[in-house]
């Protein structure tokens, strides 16, 4: 049986919203295979989150932020399944804290995959030489930029950034969350920061 990870499960858990227990039990069940862990949880009734995920989210709000010295502030739009959603006040709440959050901590992209390779590949010149200068062999190179790209992509990323006012929770956790309590596939549709 595999081995199974800390990280993995918590991976899981993000996606899914399923507890750190269940999540364990179904990576043991399915060998450390995420996407196999995944369908093990949806045939019990647990993976909900995942589900929703799946759903179109053609309702929502645009809610704006501006800090307190007015200085700089954010929009984000949330989508949601429903208007009556929409509406509520926990949603309303939500919005407003991404909001809150892109004000803050400045990300760049919605999600790790999104981000530019062009970006990147600028980012991994800057780190070769600096492996150069810290005389890292050259064979270890290659482990060790995979470590940066990930590490620089969820920096930059809104839904991986910790969230700012609990930073024991990622934005993505944040929302899956909430589509577990409000019952409905939430995604951020985009966002834009102003700083002057």
């Amino acid at each position: 049986m595999a081995t199974i990870s800390i990280e993995q499960i918590k991976s899981l858990r993000e996606k899914t919203g399923v507890s750190m227990q269940s999540c364990k039990k179904a990576l043991e069940e399915a060998n450390g295979d995420e996407n196999k862990a995944i369908d093990v949880l949806r045939k019990k009734g647990e993976a909900k989150a995942v589900e929703r995920g799946e759903r179109a989210t053609g309702n929502g709000v645009v809610v704006s932020y501006i800090h307190s010295n007015n200085r700089m502030g954010a929009m984000v739009q949330l989508g949601c399944e429903t208007d009556f959603v929409a509406r509520g006040e926990g949603f309303q709440a939500l919005a407003h804290d991404i909001a809150m959050h892109a004000a803050a901590m400045n990300p760049l992209y919605i999600s790790p995959a999104e981000v530019s390779p062009e970006l990147v590949e600028k980012e991994k010149e800057i780190w070769r030489s600096q492996l150069a200068k810290e005389g890292k062999p050259e064979k270890m190179w290659d482990k060790i930029m995979e470590g940066k790209e990930k590490k620089f992509r969820e920096e930059i990323s809104l839904l991986a950034q910790p969230f700012v006012k609990d930073p024991d929770t990622t934005i993505e956790k944040l929302i899956a969350d909430a589509v577990l309590k409000l019952g409905e596939n939430i995604k951020i549709v985009r966002f834009t920061r102003y700083a002057i």
